[in-house]
């Protein structure tokens, strides 16, 4: 397509959204577009300059009298002011709330038309949306996008049955780099000298992501064979999960390691890696693990099954016991593992490659631009 003055709308942290909305950015500008990247902080990911990639910082004003402040109206104005100074032809706003609203309240303020794709992720819709301060809102703003995507066929059900919208939801799942995300140089555990497996968990450590769970599973496992769980990431429930790691006696094999922009590096040679989520609407560890060949066990919610294609490692919330056993399984059986591990790169491979989803972006790009 002909060169596009794109703006990328984002949360600065950990989640999916972030991590998607920024490789789309930094692709998109190594493809040849002028991309603008608006967020109240430099993205976890953007970690060097991508020429053609400019960020524009959102700064929120406090005053006395105002007890929240105000981001959704100063992202607004930083939105109106990136479009008329460097004319931009599209936003992609990632997540409907607030990022669409704001995107709505620029175009309202625009004198040129202001078109927006919005990118549903998941607790913008299942949580945030869903409460009845924010469901009115939420569904205007995405009835009001140009065009509306969800990373999951089970977002998008959610979409339509939570706020009763016909706005039309097109899937782009999310993607991941298989070339950076490729397994490592150690390999897994019957490959090494040291029998030692090696379990990660990633997320943002809030409370639907149960990282309670995640410990007391690894808990178990501690009693049965040797290993070593990595948590990556951070969030309000480390401290609790690690508190629970301290009553269970297995402490000790726990490496916290905080927000890293190295996951690809940390997965790599990873045994397992372990979700035990209340909701997931994709589960994008999940992916990136798999791409590394790495397999994965997690709870049966969301988009979960539609990432990894099979339900043999899936367990229901709160199982603690059957999420063990099936971690032990795939632990000690070395020709299951390695056969799993195949297969779940190979379909990385195939059905979440970064350029082929990043050329649906683009062709959604082309159709939006080309309604009048």
């Amino acid at each position: 397509m002909s060169r596009l003055r794109l703006g990328v709308v984002c949360y600065p942290t950990i989640g999916g959204s972030s991590v998607i909305a920024t490789e789309i950015a930094t692709a998109a500008a190594r493809q040849g577009h002028d991309v603008h990247l608006l967020s109240y902080r430099n993205p976890s990911r953007l970690t060097e300059a991508v020429p053609g990639l400019v960020t524009h910082l959102v700064k929120v004003s406090g005053y006395p009298l105002l007890k929240y402040p105000p981001y959704d109206l100063a992202l607004a104005t930083r939105m109106l002011e990136v479009q008329e100074r460097f004319d931009i032809d599209l936003f992609h706003v990632h997540y409907a709330i607030p990022h669409a609203v704001s995107a709505f309240l620029a175009r309202s303020m625009s004198e040129k038309p202001l078109r927006f794709v919005t990118t549903l992720h998941g607790t913008d819709i299942t949580v945030v949306g869903a409460d009845p301060s924010y469901l009115r809102p939420t569904r205007f703003a995405i009835e009001q996008s140009n065009a509306v995507t969800a990373v999951s066929n089970f977002l998008s059900g959610e979409t339509a049955r939570v706020f009763n919208t016909q706005h039309p939801i097109e899937v782009i799942p999310n993607f991941v780099d298989t070339a950076r995300f490729q397994p490592g140089a150690k390999g897994p555990y019957y490959r090494r000298q040291n029998k030692e497996r090696i379990i990660v968990h990633g997320s943002n450590f809030r409370p639907v992501k149960r990282v309670a769970d995640v410990i007391r599973v690894f808990g178990q496992l501690t009693q049965r064979l040797p290993c070593r769980l990595l948590l990556a990431g951070d969030g309000p429930d480390r401290e609790h999960a690690l508190a629970v790691a301290a009553d269970l006696g297995c402490l000790e094999q726990i490496e916290v390691l905080g927000n890293r922009s190295s996951l690809d590096q940390i997965l790599a040679d990873a045994d397992l890696c372990l979700m035990a989520s209340e909701t997931e609407s994709f589960g994008l560890v999940l992916l990136e693990a798999m791409s590394c060949g790495v397999p994965c066990v997690s709870t049966n919610v969301g988009g979960v099954r539609e990432v990894l294609g099979q339900e043999q490692y899936l367990r229901p919330v709160g199982q603690i016991e059957e999420l063990a056993d099936v971690a032990f399984e795939l632990l000690t059986q070395e020709d299951r593992h390695h056969e799993v591990s195949q297969s779940l790169r190979q379909r990385a491979i195939e059905s979440f490659d970064r350029d082929a989803i990043l050329e649906q972006y683009m062709k959604l790009y082309q159709e939006v631009l080309a309604v009048p």
